[in-house]
């Protein structure tokens, strides 16, 4: 490998591994574990502080009469079909229904991940299902937005300025009003450089924009208008207009799901400063935020499925792909390949390439370790084992390992290209029954299964997380799937040509994905399995998982959208000009 090309590999998995670090560490965990500490905490509140005869008194008076709840829904709709009309005047190229869609996708999404990461769902939502540029989705997304946060608090200044000031946390609203102004003039900004360029597609918010984000929370108003008749409370309309308003400006540092607990407490405030008894105040916001939660979810459910392409079939592969054909009969002398990436594994290495088998019918095997970056001597024992070794200058990662052992093995054209790990977890010795439907001309991509197969020992954790991402994976493939993270894989030469690995940290579920996409026969043979007993496994579910969900994302969207991986995926490495050709 050359040095430059070992350089450029190397900063890339040092990269994606810091990526995955930053998006895995502390700061999403503490959200999480905040937003279920509030939205426990507010439950325990509600149940002690609210007027339990008049939250019962909403519930029978809301039962009694489903048609006004239904009613109720269908003018809460129109707020958001308001909202959706706003859309398409900044962004025309987006359809009415995907962006009503959307907007209901991100308000289900709010409602049940913590600090409001709802909303790249909108965004997600109208990318991948309407082809919207991911910029003008982006700029029109983060622009009306802040619209909707300046026409809140205008609204309530124009209602009960002097209401508003008396309230708990007026100072946080006034300077989250500043910040949503200034977002929203940057957002024009933005906008109108983005309407500027020959292929826009996208153009400024005016008044009529302004005016539908005004006019989408006056029509919000009739949950909490109708939850105040239901509990016994007489609120005029432009009351309920400030209450709503101001329990949404309490959203504004949400952190909890739906904005549990923030929601409840200045929608309380807003009412108590009305003259409304707290107790029973607290039992109106409650019936509120109880319905705009049903509906949320209900909305949203149909928003994912609704209208065609569903946002769930845009993140699972399509269900109609290419096939290719059968691989063809190799020739006798053709090599079967069996290459084992390995990272700092002096320990096993030999004992693995010492039990590899010199032939598979009448095949030769040739073996290669794939040193990726090594700190010991790994490369040396390989080499001394009777392996060929393949240096990588740094460490990228194991998905960086096998993209260019796939294009070495390639080279050499083999009757059939396997890998498997080199910390001996994988038994070499049954290299045969994992190219077997290779040569048989059966499939082009093979997995060796351990839950199909005899696992000598798995750690409970392991062996559910295994279980829970393989699951996911046959869901995204649309394939049965019973291992999707086996270390022990084989392709065709045709497969191995065509590989593409999104991403330096793994390659399992990205390799999956990528030759199914493009047709290549896919099944799966038993293998066993034992747990390494020297080193230690780069694997962390964090980090695994929020480097490999990326990736995937990224994987289904260039299938959607027909684009080939970046450059330089798939690149083959050079071979030293001192490697022997003879067996390994």
């Amino acid at each position: 490998m050359t040095p430059t090309a070992g350089r450029r590999s190397s900063a890339v998995g040092r990269s994606s591994s810091a990526a995955g670090r930053r998006r895995g560490g502390l700061p999403r965990t503490v959200l999480w574990v905040a937003g279920a500490a509030i939205a426990a905490i507010t439950v325990a509140v509600v149940m002690r502080g609210a007027d339990v005869e008049a939250l019962h008194r909403a519930w029978r008076a809301a039962t009694a009469r489903p048609l006004v709840v239904v009613g109720v829904a269908t003018v809460y709709t129109g707020a958001f079909v308001l909202r959706a009309l706003a859309w398409r005047r900044v962004l025309p190229s987006l359809p009415l229904g995907h962006a009503l869609a959307a907007i209901c996708v991100a308000l289900a999404g709010n409602h049940l991940l913590p600090a409001r990461l709802g909303e790249p769902l909108r965004v997600a939502s109208a990318v991948r299902r309407a082809g919207v540029p991911v910029d003008a989705a982006v700029a029109s997304t983060v622009t009306l937005r802040a619209v909707d946060a300046v026409a809140l608090v205008g609204l309530a200044l124009v209602l009960a300025p002097g209401t508003v000031a008396r309230l708990p946390g007026s100072t946080a609203i006034a300077v989250a009003a500043v910040l949503a102004a200034g977002i929203a003039v940057g957002g024009g900004v933005w906008l109108r450089r983005r309407a500027a360029r020959p292929d826009a597609g996208v153009a400024t918010p005016d008044v009529w924009v302004v005016a539908a984000a005004v006019t989408a929370w006056a029509v919000e108003a009739v949950v909490v208008w109708q939850a105040a008749q239901w509990a016994g409370v007489a609120l005029t309309a432009s009351e309920a207009l400030l209450v709503s308003v101001v329990a949404v400006l309490g959203q504004v540092a949400a952190i909890a799901p739906g904005g549990v607990g923030t929601y409840e407490a200045a929608g309380t405030a807003g009412l108590a400063a009305l003259g409304v008894e707290p107790a029973t105040a607290l039992a109106v916001i409650v019936a509120a935020h109880a319905l705009k939660t049903v509906y949320a979810l209900a909305a949203g459910g149909v928003g994912l499925l609704m209208p065609a392409p569903g946002l769930a079939d845009r993140v699972r592969l399509p269900r109609h792909r290419p096939g290719a054909q059968p691989p063809s009969p190799p020739a006798a002398s053709a090599p079967v390949v069996l290459f084992l990436p390995a990272h700092d594994e002096a320990a096993t290495v030999a004992d693995v390439v010492t039990r590899v088998p010199a032939r598979v019918s009448e095949h030769p095997v040739w073996c290669v370790v794939v040193d990726d970056g090594s700190r010991d001597d790994t490369a040396a024992r390989a080499e001394a084992a009777g392996a060929r070794v393949l240096r990588r200058e740094r460490n990228g990662g194991l998905g960086a390992a096998v993209r260019d052992g796939l294009a070495l093995a390639a080279t050499f054209q083999p009757a059939a290209v396997a890998f498997c790990d080199a910390d001996g977890e994988y038994a070499p010795e049954e290299l045969a029954r994992v190219v077997a439907p290779i040569l048989a001309g059966q499939a082009h991509y093979v997995v060796g299964s351990r839950f199909c197969g005899d696992i000598a020992h798995m750690r409970l954790h392991r062996r559910w997380g295994n279980l829970v991402l393989t699951r996911a994976l046959a869901v995204v493939a649309r394939q049965r799937v019973t291992d999707g993270q086996s270390g022990y894989r084989a392709v065709s030469p045709a497969a191995a040509r065509a590989a593409e690995i999104a991403h330096d940290y793994n390659y399992a579920q990205v390799l999956t994905l990528d030759l199914l996409a493009k047709g290549y026969g896919y099944t799966e043979v038993p293998i066993s399995y034992r747990w390494r007993t020297q080193g230690q496994s780069f694997v962390r579910l964090g980090s695994y998982v929020t480097a490999v969900v990326p990736a995937v994302w990224r994987l289904l969207g260039r299938v959607a959208a027909h684009q080939p991986a970046p450059a330089g995926a798939g690149t083959t490495p050079a071979w030293p000009p001192t490697a022997s050709d003879g067996a390994g």
